[in-house]
């Protein structure tokens, strides 16, 4: 495994994902894989899913024994990029701190 992942989780989201691997009988051999796809003109698309094999291409991190794939396209766009999980009124889910994107105004741009 690599020693350094690009990207960080709050505890908030480790213990989430955690729970959504254990609730959803995923177990302990699955990889959290985290991927980015381009979206708008600056904007990023995050991908979080939950899978039992890695590819020879894939970076592997471990982060609180929380095992994390991710391909080499997205550990360069997320450099920094800190997870999080919130609750609100306007619902809940994960949150992506990314510093490294970039603004526009055109409006196309999606996170």
């Amino acid at each position: 495994m690599e020693n350094k992942p690009p990207i960080q989780l709050t505890e908030k989201a480790i213990e989430m994902v955690k729970m959504a691997l254990m609730s959803n009988d995923k177990g302990k051999e699955n990889y959290l894989r985290i991927s980015v796809q381009g979206g708008g003109c600056s904007g990023y698309k995050y991908n979080l899913s939950f899978s039992p094999l890695v590819d020879e291409n894939d970076l592997i991190y471990e982060l609180n024994g929380l095992k994390i794939a991710t391909d080499v396209f997205t550990a360069t766009q997320i450099p920094g990029t800190i997870i999080d999980y919130e609750d609100g009124p306007s619902g809940s889910g994960f949150r992506f701190n990314n510093p490294n994107k970039r603004t526009c105004g055109c409006s196309a741009s999606s996170e």
